[in-house]
C-alpha cells in the first residue's frame, strides 16, 4: 500500500471539521462573515487534495469500480435526504416528489450536503475520459503521419516499430507530455459544457479538482509546491479582511486556498504528536463524515436551546455538536464494519482505516 502523506490527512481533518461546523444552521446564521471566510477555502482545498489523490491511471474496470463505490453510498444517502426533504419542513423542501425528480437529483442535480461526492465522481469521470481521449488522439496523429511517410510497409510499422511501443523512449519523452497537456484542455471544455446539459457542476470547483490532478501529473512531491512557513497566515488574514475578495473564483480567493493549505502544512509539523494522531485518523476517514455527519447536524437542533442557555455565544454548542457528529459518524462506520455491512456499502472490508 502506498504510504499516506501525513500533511494531506491533517488538512482533510481541518476541512471536514469546518464543513461540519458550518453545516450547523445556527453557527452559519450567527457568524455569517466567518462562514463566508471558511467557504472561500475549505471545500476548494478539499477538492485540490481529492484531485491529487484521484488515480486516473487505473485500468478501466478498476477505475469504474472505484467510482461505483463512491456512487453506492452517495445514492443511498442522497435518496434518503431527498425523501426526507419531501416530508419535513426544511429549507430545501420538495412539495411533490416523483421518481423522475428523484433520479434527477441523484444523477444531475444533488440536493443538500452530498453535492461534494457528486462533484468528485463527475470530475473523476471527466478527467479519466479526457486523459484517454488525449492519448488516443496523439496515437492516431502519429500513426497517420507514419502511414503517410515514405516507409516501405507502413501497415506493419505501428505494431513493430519501437517508436510506437508504449514503453519506448519516444512515447515517454514526447507523446506522454503532449497528450498530458491536452487532458486539462478537454477537462475544461467538458466542465463548461456539462452545466448546459443539466449537470450541476460548479466551474470553480471543477478547476480546483483539476489543479490537484495537474499537481499529481507534473509535481512529483505535492508538498514541495507549497511554502510551509509561518508567514503564510499573513496573506490569509489580509484577504479575509476584504469582503469583495472572499470568493473561491476570485484571484484573491484562489491565493487564500493556496496559503491556507501552506499554513496548515506548517502547523502539521508543529502539532503535538498525540493531537496529530487523532487529526490524521479523522483525515483518513473523511468519507463516513461526509456521509453521516448531516444526520447529526440536523439532530443538533434538539439540544441547541439547552446549550445556548448555558453558553449564549454558541461556542459550547459548536464544540459539542462537532464532537457528536464526528464521533457518531465514525461509530456508524465502525458498526458497519462489525456487522459486515461495509463490503456492501463501501466496497471494502473495513470502512475505518
Amino acid at each position: 500500500m502506498k504510504k499516506r502523506i501525513e500533511q494531506l490527512d491533517y488538512m482533510k481533518c481541518v476541512f471536514i471539521l469546518l464543513m461540519i461546523a458550518f453545516h450547523l444552521v445556527y453557527i452559519g446564521d450567527t457568524y455569517p462573515y466567518a462562514k463566508h471566510v471558511v467557504y472561500t477555502f475549505h471545500m476548494p482545498g478539499f477538492l485540490v487534495i481529492s484531485g491529487y489523490l484521484f488515480n486516473v491511471g487505473k485500468p478501466l474496470r478498476r477505475f469504474l469500480r472505484s467510482i461505483l463505490w463512491i456512487f453506492i453510498p452517495y445514492a443511498i444517502m442522497e435518496s434518503g435526504y431527498v425523501l426526507a426533504a419531501s416530508v419535513l419542513p426544511i429549507r430545501e423542501h420538495i412539495a411533490n416528489l416523483t421518481l423522475p425528480l428523484l433520479l434527477s437529483k441523484l444523477v444531475l442535480n444533488p440536493l443538500g450536503p452530498y453535492w461534494y461526492l457528486h462533484t468528485l465522481m463527475v470530475c473523476g469521470l471527466m478527467y479519466y475520459i479526457s486523459n484517454r481521449l488525449s492519448h488516443v488522439l496523439f496515437s492516431r496523429i502519429i500513426g497517420q503521419n507514419i502511414s503517410q511517410s515514405s516507409i516501405p510497409n507502413p501497415q506493419s510499422f505501428p505494431l513493430q516499430s519501437p517508436i510506437l511501443n508504449p514503453q519506448s523512449l519516444f512515447i515517454k519523452t514526447y507523446l506522454s507530455p503532449l497528450s498530458s497537456l491536452l487532458s486539462p484542455l478537454f477537462f475544461i471544455i467538458a466542465a463548461c459544457a456539462l452545466p448546459h446539459c443539466g449537470v450541476a457542476l460548479s466551474f470553480p470547483n471543477a478547476c480546483y479538482f483539476l489543479a490537484g490532478m495537474v499537481l499529481r501529473q507534473y509535481v512529483p512531491d505535492f508538498l514541495s509546491a507549497f511554502p510551509k512557513q509561518p508567514w503564510t497566515i499573513l496573506p490569509v488574514i489580509l484577504i479575509a479582511c476584504v469582503p469583495a475578495w472572499l470568493d473561491k473564483s476570485h484571484p484573491a480567493g484562489i491565493l487564500m486556498v493556496y496559503f491556507v493549505m501552506s499554513f496548515l502544512m506548517y502547523l502539521c509539523r508543529h502539532t503535538p504528536r498525540r493531537v496529530l494522531i487523532v487529526m490524521t485518523f479523522i483525515g483518513r476517514n473523511t468519507l463516513p463524515l461526509l456521509l453521516f455527519s448531516p444526520l447529526f447536524t440536523i439532530l443538533a437542533k434538539l439540544y441547541q436551546p439547552h446549550l445556548l442557555r448555558l453558553e449564549p455565544s454558541g461556542a459550547l454548542f459548536l464544540l459539542v455538536s462537532v464532537f457528536i457528529a464526528t464521533a457518531g459518524s465514525l461509530a456508524i462506520a465502525w458498526g458497519a464494519d462489525k456487522l459486515r455491512i461495509s463490503p456492501w456499502f463501501f466496497g471494502r472490508e473495513k470502512s475505518i482505516s
